[in-house]
Parts: C-alpha cells; structure tokens; sequence
C-alpha cells in the first residue's frame, strides 16, 4: 500500500471559519466604554475611538477613556492626558440626562487645559 503525504486542511478551514464566524459576531460587543445614553441631535457623526475621550455618566461620574476619576483628580490630571494622548482628538460623551451645568463643568477644565476643539459626541437623529 503506498504512502499518502497530503495533508487534510479541510478540517482546518472548518475550525477557521467557525473562528472568523464568532470575531464577526462578538467583535461590535466588545466595543466596550462607559454606559451612556447620548442625547439624538442632527449632527454628523463622530468616531471617538481615535482619540481621547471624556464621559459623564448618567450619576455624574467623570471617566478618561474608562478610567473613573473625580472631578478633582480631573482637573489636576486632564491637561497632561491631553498633551500625551490627545493628538488624534478629545471628545465629551454626556448621558442625556445629565444636567447641562455638569457638562459645562467638565467642558471648562478640557478649555482650560489647552484644548481648542473638542468633539461632542451625539446619536443621529432619526428620520420620520
């Protein structure tokens, strides 16, 4: 009987299709940041994950990316965030029902530190 020396992939394309099936699915979950439902507005949209990004949350809880800090460990921090990684852009994500002093508040200090322009981060608005 005469040697076989071809190697069977076809057991391999199966396991690498069901790999590439489970990326394609799980991949939009794993989005990951802070809980926020953003206020609807007729804006272009944003894509905040190039750059720096500031949430309020819906308790007034103030995060770097999705790092908590307090309103004072962010003054004292932000204008160093900023300088080191906010090269691609800074954005300010709020929950809708956060009243618009806070926001006001976090705004100021991202002005303060040297940040000309930053992104407000909103959800297109629907279409009747």
């Amino acid at each position: 009987m005469p040697l076989n020396a071809e190697i069977n992939v076809v057991s391999l394309i199966d396991v690498m299709m069901l790999l590439m099936v489970i990326f394609m699915i799980t991949a939009p979950i794993m989005q990951g940041g802070v809980d926020v439902a953003l206020p609807k507005a007729e804006a272009r949209a944003l894509d905040p994950k190039a750059g720096l990004v500031v949430t309020v949350n819906r308790r007034g809880e103030i995060f770097v990316d999705e790092t908590r800090l307090t309103y004072a460990e962010f003054r004292a921090s932000f204008k160093s965030l900023a300088s080191a990684r906010g090269r691609e852009g800074v954005y300010l994500r709020a929950d809708e029902t956060v009243p618009y002093g806070e926001v006001v508040r976090v705004l100021a200090v991202m002005r303060a530190s040297g940040v000309g322009d930053v992104g407000l981060v909103a959800e297109p608005e629907e279409r009747r």
